[in-house]
């Protein structure tokens, strides 16, 4: 599991206000209807992002980190992978998310991420929008880098490098990556895939946080508050320089 269940996002640095936050339904161009939570910052920056959450789809910890985000200045949209096969209901902590998870294909994320980026691009449609996820959805938002979205950048925490492999050719998007240093996938093989980017031409900007655990990105490890932090400015510093 990526996060105790009552885990809260860590809040970023010079956090403003939101003007408002709530669940909503997105509509997907294969006909999916799925799950979201959009939180509207009251200071905007500009910038967009979407949300790719782990395993358990759209889970608190992802409604609250649309919190942050708006607090940051980015509108926000968190969204779920299960609609095509659980449908958008309420679902508490007994819900089986890994029978639903290998029926999701990066496809479906795609089509997901699309409605969400058309809603949060309707009174914007120069917007630039970013995607960040966190383990399978770390992996999917790299992969993101090589799709037809029309993504400003994508940043990654603790995916898989392995999830991206078959297209790292067709990369074309600015990518960052942030990498717990004592995660179950060895330093070496980001090493390697960052690589393989360089060698197709996108070279992705990655940081290792040496010794910090899987979903160091959570403020119940009291102990990576200053991890937790870095990579709130590596965002905002990658969002701001990457942004159309």
């Amino acid at each position: 599991m990526c996060h105790s269940d009552d885990s809260q996002a860590p809040q970023a640095p010079n956090a403003g206000a939101i003007a408002g936050h709530g669940p909503l339904e997105l509509h997907a161009e294969d006909g999916n209807t799925l799950a979201a939570y959009r939180a509207v910052p009251q200071t905007p920056n500009g910038m967009k992002i979407v949300v790719l959450p782990d395993v358990r789809g759209l889970h608190p910890f992802y409604v609250g980190l649309t919190q942050r985000l708006a607090e940051a200045g980015y509108e926000a949209v968190a969204i779920d992978y299960f609609g095509r096969t659980a449908g958008v209901s309420q679902r508490d902590e007994s819900f089986p998310y890994m029978d639903h998870m290998p029926q999701v294909t990066p496809a479906h994320v795609r089509a997901d991420t699309a409605a969400a980026m058309a809603v949060l691009c309707e009174s914007e449609p120069d917007a630039s929008v970013y995607t960040v996820g966190f383990c399978f959805g770390g992996s999917m938002s790299w992969r993101l880098a090589a799709s037809d979205l029309d993504l400003a950048g994508v940043i990654g925490f603790y995916g898989k490098p392995e999830r991206v492999a078959d297209v790292v050719d067709e990369v074309d998007k600015p990518m960052l990556m942030l990498i717990a240093g004592a995660d179950s996938t060895p330093v070496s093989e980001f090493e390697k895939f960052a690589a393989q980017l360089e060698e197709a031409g996108v070279g992705p900007e990655m940081h290792v946080y040496d010794g910090a655990p899987h979903s160091f990105f959570d403020r119940s490890f009291a102990q990576w508050q200053d991890a937790c932090t870095d990579a709130w400015n590596r965002i905002i510093s990658f969002t701001t320089r990457h942004r159309h």
